[in-house]
């Protein structure tokens, strides 16, 4: 926090904001302005902003008449939510969606309507008094748009989609400064379906909720020794479930932290995700080949309610300095995991925290709407950028999945893109198909590149 500080304090403010003040009804910062710190600082610590204001939009005419101003001034328009994300922001105006934070349950249509800075676990929480849930991802601490318009890779995915694919509606803001609503069929919608914010700033999102009350799923860790074991036995394990049935597994380094549970702390892991839609004694069979294939240091996997979804990937909740890369892959054989063991495996010591193989087919790949890219399978790398670390972690990083090149199937998941990633391949987030419906979209709602076109490769 305190490098985010002195980045953001440090800029000498040079735009006169005053009519852009007059044009919005939510807060306006100058870049030194104390308030800045606190209102664009996130989940993730890493990035470095540095802004030349700050908007603090409480609805879709605060977020449309600032990225006129924007256009007004040649300047780029970013937007911070939830703040996961790893892009720094620089010499661009910063729209701050935390106060866009409606959660709306309709249980007669199975839909939340939320606003831009509204989490998951808002959503799961009102949902669930109706035997109702969202397909969320691995955390339920990020944002729901964010989620969404990066396409939506969850715990769920093989029985429900992506995130994208739950989506009916949504309120934008293009490039131009006007808002417009939108749904399925229109082209704008399929592009901010996998394609962030290129095309457009979502304000408000409507998506279809799921009828899961309960579900049998957690997480086992296994001791390092047993890696090459574990791993090859998910290889096969896995292509033999159903859709009822995601699942994936990862070579954790865990922290020497409290946070982490004490016969994990420090020490490298494998970590089993399962998810299941079925009851108990189902589940247990179905589980019971990895349950046999080396004893668990830890076996949390029981049947739990549909709020419990975080107990799967167990994935933090306190801010930190992290990065993410990854892609999608065309499959998984056994000399997949030789490599992944070989490059990855307990026996090195690299600057990284997690390195997963994930199931992202089933009902995914039969999702038609959006841009989002879809393959069966994902490698997926979480570092810890920290100070000392910022040009290791990304080579580091993108060299474990180019070691899986041979599989690749040529995409990454937007929401896996980290600068490195989109700077080594633009435009990865989207097949060509995908690519070239969304550049004409942008093209036509974003003509001066205001939004983040440019910034995923677009432009």
């Amino acid at each position: 926090m305190t490098e985010l500080a002195a980045s953001t304090t440090s800029v000498t403010p040079s735009l006169d904001l005053t009519e852009l003040r007059r044009a919005v009804t939510g807060p306006v910062w100058d870049p030194g302005d104390v308030e800045v710190v606190a209102e664009i600082a996130g989940f993730n610590l890493a990035p470095v902003h540095e802004p030349v204001g700050v908007v603090g939009a409480t609805d879709a005419a605060d977020v449309a008449a600032a990225v006129r101003f924007a256009r007004a001034h040649d300047l780029g328009v970013a937007v911070i939510a939830t703040g996961h994300a790893d892009f720094s922001h620089r010499g661009t105006l910063i729209v701050s969606t935390r106060r866009l934070d409606r959660c709306d349950v309709d249980p007669t249509t199975r839909t939340v309507t939320v606003g831009a800075g509204a989490k998951w676990a808002r959503v799961i929480e009102a949902a669930a008094p109706y035997g109702l849930t969202g397909v969320t991802g691995s955390s339920t601490d990020v944002g729901v748009v964010g989620f969404c318009t990066g396409g939506g890779v969850g715990p769920m995915i093989r029985r429900f989609g992506l995130g994208s694919d739950q989506v009916r509606s949504m309120q934008v803001v293009t490039g131009e400064g006007d808002v417009r609503e939108v749904g399925r069929g229109d082209d704008l919608f399929d592009a901010m379906l996998g394609g962030k914010d290129a095309a457009g700033i979502v304000v408000e999102m409507t998506v279809d909720l799921v009828e899961v009350a309960r579900f049998y799923g957690g997480a086992i860790f296994y001791d390092a020794a047993d890696a090459p074991a574990v791993l090859h036995a998910w290889r096969d394990w896995q292509a033999r479930l159903d859709e009822n049935t995601t699942t994936s597994i990862a070579i954790v380094r865990m922290p020497d932290l409290e946070a982490a549970p004490p016969p994990l702390r420090g020490r490298t892991v494998v970590h089993l995700r399962v998810w299941h839609l079925g009851p108990a004694t189902e589940g247990r069979e179905i589980l019971s080949p990895m349950r046999r294939v080396a004893t668990p240091m830890i076996d949390l996997v029981d049947e739990l309610p549909s709020a419990a979804i975080d107990a799967v990937h167990c994935d933090p909740t306190d801010p930190m300095p992290s990065w993410i890369t990854g892609g999608y892959l065309r499959g998984i054989t056994r000399e997949t995991v030789d490599t992944l063991l070989a490059v990855a495996g307990p026996q090195h010591e690299l600057p990284v925290i997690v390195v997963e193989l994930r199931q992202t087919g089933g009902q995914a790949l039969r999702g038609t709407q959006g841009v989002a890219a879809r393959a069966p399978y994902a490698i997926g790398v979480v570092a810890p950028m920290v100070p000392g670390l910022e040009q290791v972690v990304p080579a580091v990083g993108l060299g474990l999945v180019d070691a899986l090149a041979p599989w690749s199937a040529g995409t990454v998941p937007a929401n896996y893109a980290s600068p490195q990633t989109i700077a080594a391949r633009p435009g990865a987030c989207w097949d060509d198909d995908g690519r070239a419906r969304l550049a004409a979209v942008v093209a036509r709602t974003d003509p001066d590149a205001v939004l983040g076109g440019r910034r995923l490769g677009l432009r």
